[in-house]
């Protein structure tokens, strides 16, 4: 199996009480090695639901999940943690950095997770923010820096580990425009030059439309789009 993240007819209800929500409809899909995906919908649709499946940080109701090759229902807690560690980046629409933190340390905390001494890890991360164009301010706290910066911090802390997907969750959503397009070129530009497959959550068109595969979730079913409008196949988005 080639792909980096698939998921096989995975449907997703929550229940509370005597109500019963699907989010998610017996969705296929698969992103390969270096592959970049948009995924669009409306509010509620289920996109962020199909990446928290993706990423293992929740259950579904039926089908299966792979990422990197292993299934992740066949994982505990701790297997599906140290892979997802490995094999994923994740950045969302805020960036969640830790306040008290330098943004060099908040860079580092993921390869101090993984076991790396701490000395290799702010050496790689102070290279990541050099790469992202924050050399200046990586000791800097997330309070002294500009939104466009923090979400930049974001960015270095998803790929310092050189990871095989980047999961990104409407991640210029908080942003203005020319904010925004900095953060997309950057996102584009590691996918470029690493390699590293990207999964994007967007309501912007313009942005979805220029990755190679565009996706559409409507009321929790996964269909892609193409020249000719929605595909109606089964096979996976």
């Amino acid at each position: 199996m080639n792909d980096v993240v698939r998921a096989e007819g995975v449907d997703k209800t929550f229940h509370e009480g005597s109500l019963h929500v699907t989010v998610l409809r017996s969705v296929d899909f698969a992103v390969a090695r270096g592959d970049t995906v948009a995924i669009v919908g409306a509010s509620g649709a289920g996109k962020s639901t199909l990446l928290h499946m993706l990423a293992g940080l929740d259950r579904p109701t039926a089908g299966r999940v792979f990422l990197d090759g292993r299934e992740l229902g066949r994982l505990n807690e701790t297997e599906r943690g140290r892979l997802r560690n490995v094999a994923l980046g994740f950045v969302y629409q805020f960036h969640h950095l830790l306040h008290e933190f330098t943004a060099l340390e908040n860079v580092a905390l993921p390869l101090l997770i993984g076991g790396a001494a701490p000395r290799a890890a702010s050496v790689q991360a102070r290279a990541v923010l050099r790469r992202v164009g924050l050399a200046d301010r990586a000791d800097h706290k997330p309070g002294e820096l500009s939104g466009g910066e923090r979400q930049r911090v974001a960015i270095a802390r998803a790929v310092v580990h050189v990871p095989q997907c980047i999961l990104a969750d409407e991640p210029t959503g908080n942003l203005d425009r020319h904010n925004a397009a900095e953060v997309f070129a950057l996102l584009r530009e590691l996918n470029a030059a690493s390699g590293t497959s990207l999964v994007l959550v967007t309501h912007d068109r313009g942005l979805a439309e220029s990755l190679g595969r565009v996706c559409v979730m409507a009321d929790g079913v996964l269909t892609v789009e193409g020249a000719g409008g929605l595909s109606t196949s089964r096979a996976p988005c």
